[in-house]
């Protein structure tokens, strides 16, 4: 029995191909090990978002060629198939799969074992007429939540981001399918499902559906108590997407709206495709249907051009739209991008500066949203047990992805279910007790 190992870089959608590709060799009869372990097959699913991701990419490789050097190593996904020209002359990669051809994994090593055929397989992703790369999950390394994929590709272009090259354009799986695994996943004890995509506001454009259809369909299947939706595009909240959202009981008050800037100037040369106006629109939308929503989002710093106004204009609109959290990034160029040759880049120090400033407003301004909750009876899906002073506890996320913990003695319910409860002060930090 041939051993295998695997590692993930990058997004959601990334590990979620990547469990997809440990089943298919679990099935194909392969014993999987930890990476750290010695192996025959190592399998890198690369990310190239900057590069940095790159670099990391290129590590990972190496270090499974180091671990046993007559070992296959298996390069599969973005780093791949931007840079498929370097990743040919690298000694440490035996095999090369692209994106769209990860599904195909199990008979490219079979291939290759048999008579060492070909070592690249990337197609022309950017070709327009690539189909969904069809994967399926029974069961993932989570114990109650499974990341669906739902989409792949992103037709936006945005002046910093290479995704598009290494994506392809936009390709929504067909509903059916999606249903099936959900299904599956749920007589497997799943109850909660993330729905993801590379972008997944624009699911359906291809097949003549839309991602609100979708989430009503999946509504529909018993066994699944929640709903939550990965990153969204601001313009997809509508008053008709929100009130028909807020009509699902099962759908988390939970919703990652991507901004990267509150500065208009700043989004134009970054070729998103809405204002700030637009932006705040969208989120007193949620607002208006949805109690007390959780909106987090996405902030890029020292993009090309940002001057300390733009920056300080960010600042502000942050302040007003008030996030439950952000994730705050300081600009890399990345090359084979439009910002990579803009005029006017920031200095680094520069960017460090503004970020550091903007994660003590994003600590500040999520304290604030969770305590909000405190003295509030809420429903938590409880996920693992942790030890916290001596004590152990039942951890797991309330519908707005609020932490908390109960002991495990006064629990009358345990893993894998739905717990009600008062929330009564912070435990620790960002994990909150519920009685």
């Amino acid at each position: 029995m041939k051993r295998a190992a695997l590692h993930n870089l990058g997004c959601k959608v990334n590990a979620y191909e990547t469990e997809a590709m440990q089943q298919m060799l679990e099935e194909a009869g392969y014993e999987i090990v930890p990476f750290q372990d010695t192996a025959d097959v190592y399998v890198i699913n690369t990310c190239s978002v900057t590069n940095m991701a790159d670099r990391k990419s290129r590590q990972m490789l190496h270090r499974a060629k180091a671990k046993n050097p007559k070992a296959v190593v298996v390069a599969c996904g973005c780093y791949v198939q931007t840079k498929e020209k370097e990743a040919v002359k690298d000694a440490s990669i035996d095999l090369i799969i692209g994106n769209n051809c990860k599904n195909q994994l199990v008979p490219l090593l079979d291939q290759y074992f048999r008579d060492r055929g070909e070592k690249e397989h990337v197609i022309d992703i950017n070709r327009g007429n690539a189909s969904y790369e069809e994967m399926h999950l029974t069961r993932t390394a989570e114990h109650t939540r499974a990341f669906i994929k739902v989409q792949d590709g992103c037709n936006q272009f945005c002046s910093y981001c290479i995704i598009p090259y290494a994506r392809g354009r936009v390709r929504s799986r067909h509903m059916e399918d999606v249903l099936e695994e959900v299904k599956t996943l749920a007589r497997n004890g799943y109850k909660e499902v993330v729905l993801t995509g590379i972008h997944l506001s624009s699911y359906g454009v291809d097949t003549d559906d839309s991602l609100l259809h979708l989430i009503q369909e999946v509504h529909k299947i018993e066994g699944i108590e929640r709903i939550r939706l990965g990153s969204l595009e601001p313009k997809i909240v509508t008053e008709e997407f929100a009130n028909e959202l807020s009509k699902l009981e099962k759908i988390c008050p939970h919703f990652h709206l991507s901004l990267q800037s509150g500065c208009d100037e700043t989004l134009k040369r970054m070729n998103r495709k809405y204002s700030a106006e637009e932006y705040e629109a969208g989120c007193r939308i949620l607002r208006k249907y949805f109690a007390h929503p959780a909106i987090t989002t996405d902030v890029i710093v020292g993009f090309p051009g940002e001057t300390e106004e733009e920056f300080l204009t960010t600042k502000e609109y942050l302040e007003k739209i008030h996030f439950y959290e952000m994730h705050i990034f300081k600009y890399s160029k990345r090359e084979g991008t439009r910002a990579a040759v803009m005029e006017n880049q920031v200095p680094e120090e520069v960017k460090t500066e503004r970020s550091a400033v903007l994660l003590e407003l994003e600590a500040k301004m999520s304290a604030e949203f969770r305590s909000f909750y405190v003295g509030k009876k809420e429903s938590v899906l409880l996920e693992e047990a942790h030890v916290i002073d001596g004590v152990s506890y039942l951890v797991g996320y309330t519908k707005e992805y609020v932490k908390v913990a109960i002991e495990e003695e006064k629990c009358p319910v345990g893993c894998n279910e739905i717990y009600c409860g008062t929330i009564e002060k912070e435990l620790a930090p960002a994990l909150f007790l519920i009685s």
